[in-house]
């Protein structure tokens, strides 16, 4: 018997609009993931071994601005050197069609540790202490981000025939996974949950941001065999994707960090998160 898959509901991405001004899922998403970073981000500051480092409202609230904008200018950049390069490279202005749509994680990541970078120089905190701050505020974001892909009806997953797969009518009447729900948990809320409870405590410097490294990078990696890769890239060398080539840096880079964390430093001692 032919089994019945889910049909995804197209839903308008535009919630609603007031003249040329609309509010779109994919930017409500955007707004409530600041809003929770901003949420969490004052409980952070409240914490005592957060507070020790220098961190208040204040300080809090102007990174969280510029932070902000790290990701948006970091994410086009990054989707269109990433994925979009040839098309870019015929067509500069394309890097500011922000309506055409289209940003990277990768990129947003390295426009952030720019922005944490300048932030560092500028606060006297130790960069790797403005990273272990930030690390947890982030996954939640993505979360949110990948709720709206699902929404939109776009990156979805390859094609299967798993009880829960959908059809999503711009990818054509074959069932697939719904990967960007996959994404959404794993690199979301599930890295949020491990982050929350390892940076309640007392780290050894370094220790947090790399395990937000690990983390995403793990996840990343293991969905994107479940996510259709881009079609005008295809699968890469050893088979991969270009997200799990861009993610397996990180994975690395981030065991490397978390090794000489807790290998500098202790816990209680000096130069830690406390």
């Amino acid at each position: 018997m032919q089994t019945e898959f889910m049909m995804h509901p197209s839903i308008d991405p535009v919630i609603f609009s007031i003249g040329p001004l609309a509010l779109r899922w994919y930017g409500l998403m955007y707004l409530l993931g600041l809003a929770f970073a901003y949420f969490w981000g004052k409980r952070q500051c409240q914490m005592p071994h957060y507070a020790a480092v220098g961190w208040t409202e204040k300080r809090f609230s102007d990174l969280l601005f510029w932070g902000f904008m790290g990701v948006i200018l970091g994410g086009r950049i990054g989707y269109v050197l990433f994925y979009q390069f040839e098309y870019f490279s015929e067509n500069p202005l394309y890097l500011f069609d922000m309506s055409s749509g289209g940003m990277s994680f990768h990129g947003g990541l390295l426009g952030v540790i720019t922005v944490l970078a300048i932030f560092s120089r500028t606060t006297k905190i130790n960069f790797l202490q403005v990273g272990d701050f930030v690390a947890p505020l982030v996954p939640m974001g993505l979360c949110f981000g990948r709720i709206g892909n699902f929404l939109n009806g776009e990156l979805w997953g390859r094609v299967t025939d798993v009880p829960w797969a959908m059809i999503f009518p711009a990818a054509g009447p074959d069932p697939r996974h719904p990967s960007q729900l996959y994404q959404a948990a794993l690199e979301g809320l599930l890295l949020f949950i491990v982050l929350a409870l390892f940076s309640r405590k007392p780290r050894p410097m370094g220790a947090v941001s790399g395990l937000f490294l690990v983390g995403y990078g793990v996840a990343r990696f293991v969905v994107e065999f479940f996510r259709e890769p881009d079609a005008h890239l295809g699968l890469l060398g050893m088979g991969w994707s270009m997200g799990q080539w861009l993610s397996a840096p990180m994975v690395l880079a981030g065991i490397l960090l978390m090794l000489w964390a807790y290998k500098s430093n202790s816990a209680a001692g000096k130069g830690g998160t406390a």
